[in-house]
């Protein structure tokens, strides 16, 4: 097969193309959860990633469809590269195809497709995506990722969700919920008051979120009781608590603390509350292995130390910290998560910082990072913060502004930043005041 220039094609160099394109978004991807990339550093992934998609592009038709189709069926990394490519090509197959591949893509398949619907542009979006919506055999999963592309993208409409928002599965009725919150669509309080008391944390998350927006107050009631219940699947409503504000709010999550299971979550959420009695407690568990680093984490985050340097354990003694084998769990789950990535905090050096720091701050006031919480320090830490926080801090400022600013914190770094710009040039008054206001029962 040859180009349009008479040359054949160089199969091989498509090949790897792919091969890097697939490579570099699973980078850029980690990157977005993680608690040592800056946006900076992932928008550097994000330029290698695009310059091998451009490469796919620019091989047309004929690399589309004996490379890129084939492939919307192979490893997930693959799958999102060869979709957005397609996606982003301006002639047949393209989009079509996309869409062409999802009445019979499995499962996994599926959940990568969407995450290329989602990170494509949203002129990009296939233009019969929403005939999916009328297949009587479709999988909860295809109805499910039809909703969330028109929610990512601002396309969702009463029509289309409606019929979905009190859908028998909660992922569908969960999709169809979070579209019309982010599109800031009107939902009768029946339906968002059944959302918010299921059993399913998925679905009664996404109602708090939803309500909150909307400035419901069962949403609030809802996630208040959530966050106090002690069960699995809390980390949503514990982290709303934390970023409340108020101070009988931050009492509960520290009186939770007693509860091991529920403790990383819970300081995941002392470290959005700002307060200075959790950056207190957090000093206390830096000698607590299991959350030391999780403490370090929250402490920084209230505080503005950087646990590095004389304040972090040197990586060789991290590793000689580990538990003798006898004394440790062989049951449990290893799989490398964001967290594992975080420094162990040196508790001598972060505690006699503490001693000096502390009296220069009023412990009836908000931090962010070491200075007073304002919406100023919200906006700029959404640049400054590392990628893992970025996404609650985001979610802080949709609350606040009741959904009028939200910050696509999973999509492409550049569109981040226009989103970020639009936000900033904006009255600070559209998201000055805390999200619980005019909600406390």
């Amino acid at each position: 097969m040859a180009t349009n220039s008479g040359r054949p094609l160089r199969w091989d160099i498509y090949e790897e193309h792919l091969s890097e394109a697939a490579f570099r978004w699973s980078q850029w991807e980690a990157a977005l959860d993680a608690p040592d990339y800056s946006l900076e550093e992932t928008a550097g992934l994000e330029e290698q990633v695009a310059a091998h998609l451009d490469g796919l592009v620019l091989g047309g038709a004929p690399v589309a469809e004996r490379l890129l189709v084939s492939a919307l069926a192979d490893e997930p990394e693959r799958i999102v590269a060869a979709a957005l490519a397609l996606l982003q090509a301006e002639e047949p197959p393209g989009p079509a195809a996309v869409l062409s591949a999802l009445p019979t893509a499995e499962l996994p398949a599926l959940a990568m497709i969407q995450r290329a619907l989602e990170l494509a542009p949203s002129l990009a979006t296939p233009a019969n995506l929403t005939s999916l919506l009328k297949q009587e055999d479709a999988v909860p999963e295809l109805l499910a990722l039809v909703l969330n592309t028109l929610g990512t993208h601002g396309l969702a409409t009463t029509a289309l969700c409606t019929p979905f928002l009190t859908h028998p599965q909660h992922q569908v009725a969960a999709a169809a919920l979070r579209a019309v919150g982010r599109a800031r669509l009107p939902v009768a309080p029946g339906v968002l008051q059944r959302a918010l008391d299921s059993g399913e944390p998925a679905l009664r998350d996404t109602a708090i979120v939803a309500g909150l927006m909307a400035g419901h107050r069962g949403a609030w009631a809802a996630c208040q009781s959530a966050a106090t219940a002690r069960a699995p699947g809390s980390r949503l409503p514990l982290l709303l608590l934390g970023m409340s504000g108020e101070e009988r709010d931050v009492k509960r999550l520290l009186e939770l603390l007693s509860d091991e299971k529920l403790r990383p979550d819970v300081l995941w959420a002392l470290g959005f509350s700002g307060r200075v009695e959790a950056a207190d407690v957090c000093v206390e568990l830096l000698r607590h292995k299991p959350v030391a680093a999780l403490a370090g984490e929250a402490f920084s985050a209230v505080t503005g130390l950087c646990i590095a340097e004389q304040y972090a354990v040197p990586r060789e003694e991290e590793d000689e910290a580990l538990p003798p084998l006898e004394e440790e769990d062989l049951d449990a789950d290893l799989t490398l998560k964001p967290e594992h990535a975080l420094p162990l905090p040196q508790p001598d050096s972060v505690a006699a910082w503490w001693r000096k720091a502390r009296p220069g701050l009023n412990a009836r006031q908000r931090y962010l990072e070491g200075q007073p919480f304002t919406p100023q320090a919200l906006l700029e830490a959404l640049v400054r913060a590392p990628m893992r926080r970025r996404h609650a801090l985001a979610l802080e400022l949709a609350l606040r502004s009741r959904g009028a600013i939200q910050l696509p914190t999973r999509a492409f770094v550049k569109k981040q930043v226009v989103a970020w710009a639009e936000a900033r040039s904006g009255p600070a008054s559209a998201f000055s005041r805390p999200f619980v206001e005019e909600l406390r029962g």
